[in-house]
């Protein structure tokens, strides 16, 4: 019984580590940022492996980053505008916008 309670605790830490990136990965396909970003590739918009570079060790990047996704704008990468996605639910920017910050 121990040994299951061990094989148990140790699944659902694998799981709890492995589900935050899957499920942000998921809630970028629902949301359509996947038409414009890639994580490792430029297509319209940056690679999230770039946003997360050009913010690392920015301690307001959540803030601004989360402005950058509910307003949209341009300039910060070329003159291609990103649209605003206001209808997107605060909680799922903010759960993407951390997981873009996590890429390297």
């Amino acid at each position: 019984m121990k040994q299951l309670a061990t094989i148990l605790g140790t699944a659902a830490v694998a799981l709890s580590i492995s589900l935050p990136a899957a499920a942000s990965e998921e809630l970028a396909k629902k949301h359509n940022c996947l038409a414009c970003h890639t994580v490792d590739k430029k297509v319209v918009g940056p690679a999230y492996k770039e946003v997360a570079a050009k913010y690392r060790g920015d301690k307001a990047a959540d803030a601004k980053l989360f402005e950058k996704v509910k307003k949209g704008g341009v300039g910060a990468w070329g003159q291609i505008p990103m649209p605003p996605n206001a209808t997107v639910p605060d909680a799922d920017i903010k759960a993407l916008v951390k997981w873009v910050l996590s890429q390297k």
